[in-house]
C-alpha cells in the first residue's frame, strides 16, 4: 500500500478493482487519500480517475454489470462490506461533476433541496447558507437578483459554479470535484483555487483535473492513473520535480496524454 505520510487516513483503496462488462476499469488500486489535504487524480483521457471518483461516492453501485473486487475504506469503514448503506455514506460526501448537474428547481431550491436532504429545516439556516455558498464560490453578486428564477437560465460557467456552491453549503467530510473548473475563465477558476485551498483547513478534497499546473497549485498529494492503474503516487512536490517512473516524466512533460 502507498503510505507517504503520518497523517491521519480518510480514504484508503486495497488491491481495489472495477469491471464493468467484463472489461477492467481500475486495477487494483492502492494508496490512501489523508484527512483536510488535497490529493489530484492526473493522467490522460479514460485513464479511470472519475471512476475512482463515483467508487469512493458508491456511484458505481448504479452501473449495470459492474463487478467490484478488493476493498475501499472510508473512516476506516470497507464501504463495500455486505450491508453497508451507499445512502448513509453519501451524506459524508458531496460531488461536483465536470459538467453541471443541476435539479430541475430554482438557483436557490438547488442549494436547499440538497440541505433538506440532510435533515436540516429550519427556513432561516437554510437561507443563510445557501446564501452563504453562493457568496463562497463567487456567483451571489450575479444571481442575487434572480435566485428565484429556474436554474436553467444560468450560463454553464453559471450553472457549474451553482454545483459548487451547492456542494459548499453542505458541508461534507469529503468533497469529490471531477474537473470542476473546466467551464470557467482564468478569474473565475482562480476564486475556486482559493475557495478549495480554504475547504481543506477542514474537508478532504479528491481532485480530477487534466491541468497539470492546477494539480502543482492546489494538491498535498499527486496520483498518476494510465489505463486503468495508479502508476504513480507521491507528495505533489516530489512527484512534479522527482518522479520515480519514466512514464510519469512523460506525462509531466507533455510527451503525450
Amino acid at each position: 500500500m502507498l503510505m507517504y505520510s503520518e497523517e491521519k487516513e480518510k480514504i484508503r483503496f486495497e488491491d481495489f478493482s472495477v469491471f464493468l462488462n467484463d472489461r477492467q476499469i481500475l486495477n487494483r488500486i492502492r494508496f490512501s487519500v489523508y484527512e483536510k489535504t488535497i490529493c489530484s487524480l492526473v493522467g490522460p483521457e479514460a485513464g479511470g480517475k472519475t471512476y475512482l471518483l463515483y467508487a469512493i461516492n458508491r456511484l458505481l453501485d448504479l452501473e449495470e454489470n459492474c463487478r467490484i473486487q478488493g476493498a475501499l475504506y472510508v473512516d476506516g469503514h470497507n464501504i463495500y462490506a455486505p450491508r453497508q448503506k451507499p445512502q448513509k455514506l453519501r451524506l459524508k460526501m458531496a460531488m461536483v461533476f465536470q459538467e453541471p448537474n443541476l435539479f430541475p428547481f430554482s438557483i436557490a431550491e438547488n442549494i436547499k433541496y440538497v440541505l433538506r436532504l440532510r435533515g436540516i429545516s429550519n427556513k432561516s439556516e437554510l437561507e443563510d447558507r445557501t446564501i452563504e455558498a453562493l457568496r463562497r464560490t463567487g456567483l451571489l453578486r450575479e444571481v442575487h437578483d434572480m435566485l428565484d428564477k429556474p436554474a436553467s437560465l444560468l450560463e454553464p460557467s453559471q450553472a457549474q459554479r451553482l454545483s459548487v456552491a451547492r456542494a459548499v453549503a453542505c458541508d461534507a467530510d469529503i468533497l469529490l470535484l471531477d474537473n470542476p473548473t473546466k467551464l470557467l475563465d482564468a478569474a473565475q477558476t482562480q476564486h475556486l483555487e482559493e475557495l478549495f485551498l480554504e475547504l481543506k483547513e477542514k474537508h478532504t478534497l479528491v481532485l480530477v483535473t487534466h491541468n497539470l499546473r492546477q494539480a502543482a497549485r492546489l494538491s498535498d498529494y499527486t496520483a498518476f492513473l494510465f489505463k486503468g492503474s495508479i502508476i504513480e503516487y507521491l507528495p505533489t512536490n516530489r512527484f512534479f520535480t522527482s518522479p520515480e517512473k519514466e512514464i510519469t516524466q512523460k506525462y509531466i512533460s507533455g510527451q503525450f496524454g
